[in-house]
């Protein structure tokens, strides 16, 4: 039972950091294109 003292805070620091880093990541504009990486690939590279 004590182990849960333990465990449930640091599980949720760990989901506030997860989320915190996902915010800042949709903030800094990371995921903003979505349709040009696939489409990325099947381009060819003239200079190779």
């Amino acid at each position: 039972m004590s182990i849960l003292f333990l465990m449930i805070p640091i599980s949720l620091l760990l989901a506030i950091s997860f989320l915190a880093a996902f915010i800042w990541n949709v903030s800094s504009g990371q995921v903003d294109d979505i349709d040009t990486p696939p489409h990325r690939m099947l381009e060819d590279d003239e200079g190779a």
